[in-house]
C-alpha cells in the first residue's frame, strides 16, 4: 500500500506539524491580546488621571482615581475574557463530543466527510481516500477536529490563562500613566504623563502590527492619534467641572 502524498509529490503536513502550527498561532494570539490588553490600560487609565488633573491636581485624588481605574478596568477585562473564553470552550467542546457520536454511529459517513475535505485541500481523490484511511486509523476524533472543525482536542482554549492575561497584561499598562501623574513635581505631570503615555502607545501600536503582520505605520498613527484625542477631551471636560466648581 503506497503513502499518501500531496499534489507536489510530497506526504501530506504531519499531525505534529499541524499541532505546531497551531500552537505558533495560538501564541500569536496570546501576544496580540496581551498587547491589546496593555494598550486598553494605557488609554483607559491615561484619559481617567488626564480628566481628573484637568479639575484638580490634589495628589491623593489623583492615586485614588487612577487606583479605582486601574483595579475596574483589570477586573472588568479579566471577567469579560473569562467568560468569552469559556463559552468558547464549551463550544468546542460540544463540536467534540458530536463529532464522537457521528464517529460512533457513522463511521462510513464520517470517512466519506474527512476524504472530502482532504480532496477540497486540493488531494486527489484517490491519495485524499488513502489519508483519511490512515488518519482514522490512527486517531479519527483527532483528525475530524482538526480537519473539519479546526480545533485541537489537546489544546481547547483555558479561560482562566486568558482571565489571568487580560488582569495582568491592563493592570501594566495602567501603572504607566497612573505613576507618571502621581510621582512627578505637580507643574509637571500633565506634560510627563502625556508624552509617556503617546511614547507607550507608539511601542503598543508597533507591536499589534508587527504581529498582526500589518503597516506599523497605520497603526501607530491611529493609537496615538485615538489616545491623544482621549485625553484631550478627558482634559477639557475635568478642566470644566473643576472651574465651575462640580
Amino acid at each position: 500500500m503506497s503513502e499518501p502524498t500531496t499534489p507536489g509529490g510530497g506526504p501530506p503536513p504531519a499531525p505534529h506539524a499541524e499541532a505546531h502550527g497551531g500552537a505558533l498561532g495560538g501564541r500569536l494570539n496570546w501576544l496580540r491580546a496581551a498587547v491589546l490588553g496593555a494598550n486598553d490600560g494605557v488609554v483607559s487609565t491615561a484619559g481617567l488621571v488626564v480628566g481628573v488633573a484637568g479639575a484638580t491636581s490634589d495628589r491623593d485624588t489623583l492615586l485614588t482615581a487612577g487606583l479605582a481605574g486601574l483595579l475596574a478596568g483589570s477586573l472588568s477585562m479579566a471577567a469579560g475574557e473569562y467568560v468569552s473564553v469559556s463559552t468558547q470552550r464549551d463550544s468546542e467542546k460540544a463540536a467534540i463530543a458530536q463529532e464522537r457520536r457521528e464517529l460512533r454511529d457513522e463511521p462510513d459517513e464520517e470517512l466519506a466527510e474527512l476524504t472530502g475535505l482532504l480532496a477540497a485541500r486540493g488531494l486527489s481523490p484517490e491519495t485524499a481516500r488513502e489519508a483519511a484511511r490512515q488518519l482514522t486509523a490512527r486517531d479519527a476524533l483527532r483528525a475530524h477536529a482538526r480537519v473539519e472543525l479546526g480545533i485541537d482536542p489537546d489544546q481547547l482554549t483555558n479561560p482562566w490563562h486568558a482571565a489571568w492575561a487580560s488582569f495582568l497584561a491592563f493592570t501594566v499598562g495602567a501603572l504607566l500613566p497612573l505613576l507618571a501623574m502621581v510621582l512627578p513635581p505637580a507643574d509637571r505631570r500633565l506634560g510627563v504623563t502625556v508624552v509617556s503615555v503617546l511614547a507607550a502607545l507608539v511601542l503598543t501600536g508597533w507591536s499589534s502590527a508587527r504581529t498582526g503582520a500589518s503597516d506599523p505605520r497605520r497603526a501607530v498613527v491611529r493609537n496615538v492619534a485615538g489616545g491623544a484625542i482621549a485625553m484631550g477631551v478627558t482634559y477639557a471636560v475635568g478642566s470644566l467641572l473643576g472651574a465651575s466648581g462640580i
